[in-house]
């Protein structure tokens, strides 16, 4: 196991009715910007609870974060709270309202451009923010990370800012969600996972016996999640599995790989793809094309998570991509490049992208644009 230090200072509060609670969070004398995406919030009757709860206090108001949060919608609301002298930020939403306003209190205390700020990689300053989850997918309600995207340019990038000062998870919140966004967010949580597992094997029992746990409940309550009224319990081993598949938790002493969510995320920004979409795409593709550096942790997995035990190891190996793929599939999201109508032209311009940047991808650092070709390729049925 490696070196590590580890720190989340994120408060969870955990449970029906803890939106009543945020008076008693936030501290007395603040002016309280309120981020939210699309109308969802009122429909589903969050926004009613936040607003009661908050009654009397100070609120700033800015709507319209997008899935995939702009930096083009972030300036304005960087300007708002500027203008308002604004001192505190409460995320209402999912992840990309969440990663908008980590951009957001970034910027509130920066002179220049917010693009400067995702470009760095790394906030410096930034005002305490918070959150009221109502999507779970990415985890942002309990790391530092965020991902922006930038529509001028096609650009979707990765920075780090503060983590939230505490995030409320109320699995009601979950009820009203379409399908396509809850499967959307089973695929990002499990290969959330599986960037930090399905790596070097033999580096932590505990780590790999962690997130294999929270992989098969993943499994387990998938098919639930796609019924038309899953219970609460469901809901809240959902929302629970997300947050712990990405608050630094299950990388601890471990390596990580991360490359399919930099591919993923070009998709994204090339062709507005869901990210969660575009990693049930990518990630099978890329273990069919590293299968040889991959193959004992997906031998390993076979046998914990998909109950495959028969077979030479490269067997074994194949079977579990074959596996993890259905998985997939299984949710209604497309597993290759063509059923999700990506064209040629698209892997042509990640490849040129990935050139140019001269990005050094994988836990071993040695994934070059010829395999990120590859693994585009490997993304469409085999031509016959």
């Amino acid at each position: 196991m490696n070196n590590f230090i580890y720190h989340n200072p994120t408060k969870l509060v955990f449970g029906k009715g803890q939106i009543a609670r945020l008076p008693k969070l936030i501290p007395a004398g603040k002016r309280i910007m309120l981020t939210f995406g699309g109308g969802s919030v009122k429909r589903n009757g969050v926004y009613d609870q936040v607003v009661a709860a908050l009654e009397g206090r100070d609120l700033v108001e800015f709507w319209g974060i997008e899935a995939n949060p702009s930096v083009e919608t972030l300036r304005e609301a960087i300007a708002l709270g500027k203008e308002r002298k604004v001192d505190f930020l409460l995320a209402v939403g999912g992840g990309s309202v969440i990663d908008g306003t980590k951009l957001i209190a970034a910027g509130l205390l920066y002179d220049g451009d917010a693009w400067d700020i995702v470009l760095k990689g790394q906030a410096g300053k930034t005002v305490p923010l918070a959150t009221v989850l109502t999507m779970s997918a990415t985890g942002s309600e309990m790391n530092s990370g965020a991902v922006i995207s930038r529509y001028e340019t096609k650009e979707k990038y990765a920075f780090y800012g503060d983590y939230p000062v505490f995030s409320i998870l109320d699995p009601e919140t979950l009820y009203s969600l379409p399908k396509r966004q809850v499967a959307c967010g089973l695929a990002d949580t499990f290969v959330h996972v599986l960037e930090q597992y399905m790596t070097t094997p033999h580096q932590s029992r505990l780590m790999d016996r962690w997130a294999e746990g929270l992989l098969l409940t993943l499994v387990d309550i998938a098919p639930a999640l796609r019924t038309p009224e899953p219970d609460y319990d469901v809901l809240a081993d959902y929302m629970l599995t997300a947050t712990l598949g990405l608050n630094d938790m299950i990388c601890m002493g471990v390596n990580q790989d991360w490359a399919t969510h930099a591919i993923g995320h070009e998709i994204t920004a090339l062709t507005g793809m869901a990210h969660g979409a575009t990693l049930a795409i990518v990630f099978p593709a890329l273990l069919r094309v590293l299968i040889d550096t991959k193959e004992a942790k997906l031998v390993q997995m076979g046998e914990r998570v998909f109950d495959v035990h028969y077979g030479t190891d490269r067997e074994r190996a194949l079977e579990t991509i074959v596996r993890l793929e259905a998985f997939f599939a299984s949710l209604g999201l497309p597993t290759r490049l063509d059923e999700a109508g990506v064209g040629e032209d698209v892997e042509r311009e990640i490849v040129r992208r990935f050139e140019e940047r001269n990005w050094k991808l994988g836990e071993h650092k040695n994934i070059t644009p010829a395999q990120i070709a590859a693994i585009l390729a490997s993304a469409r049925p085999a031509k016959a």
